[in-house]
């Protein structure tokens, strides 16, 4: 596995603090792993403890890119769990879960709301705005300190769009849709393929190709008509004119 450190890393997005933070143990176990994360490369996306298997520490991470794989997951685990059995944060015996954000990922930073306009998401309010704490829509543009939403849940007389404020946010999830499949499987592969040339398992892109852009579609362009006129030398065609010649009539006029 290559360190993800390596290469052009953005030091910004490295160091990108959380908008969405938890509360309690899940606090104290940030405040161990969020040094070590950041210290190979990783960002800390979310810490969620539960009773899963007695208790389940679950820790969600990423390349600044957004992208994870199961060897970047392997060596967090191996430099993490040491460091966590000193420091203690959490009073009982508990089982270690390292993970990626997942593709209907939480949304925890302003970058993600950047990254991720035009995809459908639920959030959840810290503070209500104009009366409500739920809401469910199209993320928009990001502007200042608050985010743009396009409701899909709006009542009668309420606005479409509401400007909510990113600090005042509790919970923001993006909701599984077809286009943001398609989109994590773009990632993925470019990930992948990038993981791969840095193993040399495969040839580098030569140093005139672009690089391709994970947040453009990569459907297939539809092929276009012939401009040209169709051939009318075809034997079909030397046929008809020697039947019209003899007077023949062509046993197809009149179907």
């Amino acid at each position: 596995m290559t360190d993800p450190t390596a290469g052009s890393v953005d030091a910004d997005l490295l160091a990108e603090p959380r908008l969405v933070v938890e509360p309690g143990a899940a606090a104290r176990v940030s405040a161990v792993a969020a040094p070590v994360l950041q210290g190979m490369g990783y960002r800390l996306v979310r810490i969620k403890i539960s009773g899963e298997s007695g208790c389940t520490v679950q820790i969600m991470a990423e390349r600044p890119d957004g992208s994870m794989q199961i060897e970047d997951c392997e060596a967090i685990s191996k430099a993490l769990s040491p460091v966590l059995d000193v420091a203690d944060p959490i009073d009982r015996a508990y089982r270690l879960e390292i993970s990626s954000p997942g593709i209907d990922r939480p949304l925890v930073r302003r970058s993600d709301f950047e990254r991720y306009a035009g995809h459908l998401v639920k959030i959840e309010m810290a503070v209500a705005h104009q009366g409500r704490k739920r809401f469910r829509g199209t993320l928009g543009d990001v502007a200042g300190d608050a985010v743009c939403l396009h409701r899909d849940d709006i009542r009668t007389g309420e606005d479409a769009d509401a400007m909510l404020v990113m600090e005042d946010i509790a919970d923001a999830r993006l909701v599984l849709t077809d286009e943001l499949i398609a989109e994590s499987m773009r990632r993925g592969k470019a990930a992948e393929r990038e993981l791969r040339q840095n193993l040399g398992l495969e040839p580098p892109p030569p140093p005139h190709a672009k690089k391709s852009d994970p947040a453009k579609s990569n459907k297939p362009k539809p092929k276009l008509k012939p401009t040209k006129n169709a051939p009318k030398n075809t034997k079909e065609h030397r046929l008809a004119a020697e039947r019209l010649r003899r007077g023949e009539t062509d046993p197809t006029e009149g179907d």
